[in-house]
């Protein structure tokens, strides 16, 4: 009964057709790599941090970047950001003390649109300088098209 026949193989022995594949298939990695490249291409300038505000054109050599400036917003309506916070201008002062950790060498950067009353630049500016802060720079855009590079100070200019 329990018999055997020639050549057939009923148990748990070798199969002669299939063999364990020892290749990794590359090709599911390479498509989720690829979706991940793209998605964060597409969100990376979505991630730039302040608020919308239409920074003047300057032909000023950029300065050195110090690791975490603190921006202060002012926009063309006049309310005054500090990062992402609105706030009153007499109540900027001590929200710049407590970010900073009352630091006044920490660096501070105005962001103010070009459209913006210079007043309301000048009293903002002269607040923070009025409570001790040292390092209060502005921020602005560098401007595009040929004329950019040509309109430095002391470049000549060109024939016309």
């Amino acid at each position: 009964m329990a018999g055997q026949l020639a050549g057939k193989s009923h148990g748990r022995g070798k199969r002669r057709g299939y063999r364990a594949m020892a290749e990794i298939n590359m090709t599911p990695f390479i498509d989720v790599m690829l979706v991940l490249l793209i998605v964060f291409m597409v969100a990376a300038p979505m991630l730039t941090v302040g608020v919308p505000v239409d920074l003047p054109k300057t032909n000023a050599a950029p300065l050195e970047q110090q690791k975490d400036p603190l921006f202060v917003t002012v926009q063309t309506d006049g309310r005054v950001f500090v990062q992402e916070t609105p706030v009153e201008l007499t109540n900027m002062v001590p929200l710049l003390i407590a970010v900073t950790n009352n630091n006044p060498e920490a660096r501070i950067l105005v962001r103010g649109d070009a459209k913006i009353a210079y007043g309301k630049m000048l009293e903002v500016m002269g607040t923070m300088s009025a409570a001790g802060f040292k390092k209060v720079g502005l921020v602005a855009e560098m401007p595009n098209g040929p004329a950019a590079s040509s309109a430095r100070v002391g470049a000549p200019k060109p024939a016309r």
